[in-house]
């Protein structure tokens, strides 16, 4: 079933662009007028998230959000047949900040979001990078959907490593110069074991397991976004977040990307995954211990 599945996958792949984004274009209607996938889930984060914006805006972005999220998927199978330089012409990237890091001897983690579209900028990242390239993911529950993915993902030289065994998978790396992607904005699966930061105004819990590592292996840290100037082309933008994470308050590194995350959420909203059920955990006082606070408020609170 697989091989065949991947063989059609190909055929479709061999489509132009321009019929995709129609295809793209179709899926993206029945989602929005028929199916309505996750619609209450999309109206609630972008309430949180937008509490100034009218019903007609946030209608607006969802119609765009879907159209993007069509398209991550078929753009994930035109790289299939994709050449490489139709997707450097269509990926814009700059590896000096990584060329950099690698140079001081340190290994480095990159902090995402889940923006569109991580499926061509992953395979673009990786054939200019100096780093192994690692990238922890979260297995899919379809076997055969989850085998495509890891195949579109390490064709190109990306290592993926299973977010449930990250342990175990880390072990041939731990000694060598690596570069670990990170999709930090995760739902933690125990919210009385994360940070719980305020994401636009609201108390929510964030994932420990980057900032720790950072730490613990003092590796450079670096926050990326990629926005979508036009259909079809993407830009990679770099932040250095800490050289030396070892040295930062507990808590400072997550807060810094929490705010990092706002601000590019903010610039481009339909490039951002808001089907994901972000706010699902609420604030109990048992977590009240766990919180990572602004300057500000820590000041006036005190």
């Amino acid at each position: 079933m697989y091989y065949l599945t991947l063989g059609l996958l190909y055929l479709v792949s061999f489509l132009p662009l321009w019929i995709i984004y129609r295809i793209s274009d179709a899926i993206s209607f029945l989602l929005y007028y028929v199916i309505g996938y996750r619609r209450e889930v999309l109206m609630k984060n972008l309430s949180i998230a937008f509490p100034e914006k009218t019903e007609r805006e946030k209608k607006r972005i969802i119609k765009k959000f879907y159209k993007n999220f069509a398209d991550t998927f078929l753009e994930a199978i035109k790289l299939l047949s994709m050449s490489e330089s139709s997707l450097r012409k269509r990926v814009q990237f700059d590896p000096s900040i990584f060329k950099e890091l690698f140079a001081t001897g340190k290994s480095c983690q990159v902090h995402l979001g889940h923006n569109f579209n991580w499926e061509w900028v992953n395979v673009r990242v990786a054939r200019e990078l100096p780093y192994s390239f690692l990238v922890v993911y979260m297995p899919i529950g379809s076997k055969i959907i989850d085998r495509l993915f890891k195949y579109f993902r390490e064709k190109t030289g990306s290592i993926l490593l299973p977010a449930t065994d990250m342990r175990n998978a880390m072990i041939p790396y731990r000694n060598q110069q690596y570069m670990m992607g990170l999709v930090a904005d995760q739902n933690p699966g125990n919210p009385a074991k994360a940070y719980w930061v305020k994401f636009f105004g609201r108390w929510t819990p964030f994932v420990t397991g980057p900032e720790k590592n950072a730490r613990a292996n003092n590796v450079g840290v670096v926050f990326a976004r990629f926005y979508k100037p036009r259909r079809g082309y993407y830009v990679v933008e770099t932040k250095l977040a800490g050289l030396n994470p070892a040295d930062m308050k507990e808590g400072e590194l997550t807060l810094q990307y929490v705010r990092y995350l706002e601000e590019v959420i903010r610039k481009q909203p339909e490039v951002y995954l808001w089907s994901h059920n972000r706010w699902k955990w609420e604030m109990k006082d048992a977590y009240e211990y766990l919180k990572i606070e602004d300057g500000n408020e820590r000041n006036a609170a005190q």
